[in-house]
């Protein structure tokens, strides 16, 4: 399991791939009568567009942090596991991408109450049109998992702000 976890924080391509599998899941569940071509042109899409979004934003984060993806994957390891780099050049490189990841989401929680908002009206309107059009499973589907994707955010977010901030404190001491 280890192994796989750490197959998953380095790989883009095991990170495409798993995500293929899924979206390829879900769309077959969610559109049974369509050709199964279709299904896979889909995945494609949804997969292709989700891995240029994570590839332009490693490739930011490491160029801001002055690293390369894979010296960022293993950075973001040693904040989790809150180690702090003995190499000078590495804490100055973990200074650097603690502070553009705490200015990241500092920046992104002024807009969290909106996004919130927005994914409950987005919600209620799918499960508005799902009752007068007489078909509640994907909107309730929909539902399930906007509100288990916004608990988790909720969940993570003061847990990764006080994780982040406890790394800028060691790595001042050092």
């Amino acid at each position: 399991m280890l192994s796989l976890k750490r197959l998953l924080d380095r790989s883009l391509t095991a990170q495409a791939t798993l995500a293929f599998l899924l979206v390829l899941g879900i769309t077959a569940l969610i559109r049974k009568g369509e050709h199964p071509a279709v299904w896979v042109f889909q995945s494609a899409l949804y997969t292709g567009v989700a891995v240029v979004v994570l590839a332009v934003q490693r490739r930011r984060a490491a160029r801001a942090a002055g690293t390369d993806a894979g010296g960022l994957a293993e950075l973001n390891r040693k904040i989790r596991h809150h180690e702090v780099p003995q190499a000078s050049e590495e804490q100055a490189v973990m200074r650097r991408l603690v502070a553009e990841q705490l200015g990241q989401m500092e920046r992104a929680g002024k807009w969290l109450p909106y996004w919130l908002g927005a994914m409950g009206l987005v919600t209620v309107g799918m499960l508005v049109l799902g009752a007068f059009t007489g078909s509640l499973a994907f909107p309730l589907l929909f539902t399930v998992g906007t509100v288990a994707l916004c608990s988790w955010v909720l969940w993570m977010r003061p847990r990764s702000l006080d994780r982040l901030r406890r790394m800028r404190q060691a790595l001042r001491q050092e």
